[in-house]
């Protein structure tokens, strides 16, 4: 168990970095973060580091995260995704000073970072995205849900928030990583959804409490959400965006870069159907195909993919019923009625049904999808 100095002394530099920093990072793996803590001080990791060195307001940043039910997770810590962080340091990886791992994540949520980080795909795109686009990231992350996956995103409006919904309308796990403090919710009109996310999962972010957003810290983190998942999907992207930077990071780490081809009159897909033509990445259309390419070996057979549920032994009218549920999110029988085109008496004699064999729940929004095993 790291000790309370231990911590603080990571805390500390977390402050102080404000981000990646590769020196900084290496100083502290071999000599430990008390020692960095001193070599900051004394000016040898750099002046960048060193004009910041009187800032230590360590304590109060984690009895603040404590308050909120939240952590810091260090390399010391068997919560860390060391794992997933080995990457940074492989060959072909730049060796520049914000070319490296985070040097420690906080946290809010009580579940594990690793095991959440264990089986996770990272799904990205516009924040305008389009109908078309929020559809598409809703069945796949959906269905990989369903199948365990953990998703992975930003926290940003369009198709970020689209993948965290669906993986929580499924009562999946999503992980949202943020370019500002964990305290604070970026975008605002997400609150809620963040909360629902550390809930579920985990909101994390390399940045300390209060910590404001910024462009280059949008950047830097985009090397996380990269880092963490199996894969990168890009669902709409423009032609310069920070979907693609992700996707440029997945590159470097040696994750596979997957892109969800859109309409050709589309302006929002013009990023995906650029990474496919040109070979950056791999076309995909749900999460079959995405689990075919960073899946464990057996993950796909031969036949349908293990995410999708075996729907050929229901009725043809529970079958209307269940297809009209959206893959995240509630609707009262009287919705469903008018989406499946049935009398409110046939959904209402379905709906229990549906719910003995455990492909619906309901709660007081209404009835939604469940994981069914």
């Amino acid at each position: 168990m790291t000790s309370d100095t231990r911590r603080r002394a990571w805390a500390y530099l977390s402050r102080v970095a404000q981000g990646p920093h590769r020196p900084l990072s290496q100083f502290a793996a071999k000599e430990g973060p008390e020692a960095a803590a001193a070599a900051v001080a004394a000016g040898t990791l750099g002046e960048r580091l060193q004009v910041r060195s009187h800032i230590d307001t360590a304590s109060a940043d984690l009895d603040l995260v404590a308050a909120l039910n939240g952590r810091l997770v260090t390399p010391d810590d068997d919560d860390w995704p060391q794992w997933r962080f080995l990457a940074f340091d492989g060959p072909g990886m730049p060796e520049g000073v914000d070319q490296c791992a985070p040097l420690s994540l906080w946290v809010l949520g009580r579940t594990s970072v690793s095991d959440l980080t264990d089986r996770a795909v990272s799904i990205v795109g516009t924040r305008a995205a389009s109908a078309y686009g929020e559809h598409v990231t809703a069945e796949i992350a959906g269905d990989l849900s369903v199948d365990g996956w953990t998703i992975v995103s930003g926290g940003a409006f369009g198709i970020d928030a689209a993948a965290h919904r669906a993986a929580l309308g499924v009562g999946g796990s999503t992980m949202a990583v943020l370019a500002c403090g964990i305290d604070r919710a970026y975008p605002a009109g997400h609150l809620r959804l963040l909360q629902r996310i550390a809930d579920n999962g985990a909101v994390v972010s390399e940045y300390a409490p209060g910590t404001p957003p910024a462009k280059h810290r949008f950047l830097a983190r985009n090397r996380i959400v990269a880092g963490i998942g199996s894969s990168v999907v890009v669902v709409e992207a423009g032609w310069r965006s920070g979907a693609r930077n992700t996707a440029a990071w997945a590159h470097k780490l040696g994750r596979p870069v997957l892109a969800v081809p859109g309409p050709v009159t589309s302006a929002s897909s013009k990023g995906c159907h650029r990474m496919i033509r040109d070979g950056e990445a791999r076309l995909v259309a749900d999460a079959h195909d995405v689990v075919a390419e960073c899946g464990p070996v057996g993950d796909v057979g031969e036949g349908r993919p293990s995410m999708f549920r075996d729907l050929d032994a229901l009725s043809p009218n529970a079958l209307l019923v269940y297809d009209a549920l959206p893959a995240s999110g509630a609707l009262s029988p009287r919705e469903l009625s008018e989406r499946a085109s049935l009398p409110l008496a046939k959904v209402r004699s379905v709906l229990p049904l549906l719910e003995m064999d455990g492909f619906v729940a309901s709660d007081e929004t209404g009835w939604f999808r469940v994981v069914t095993g």
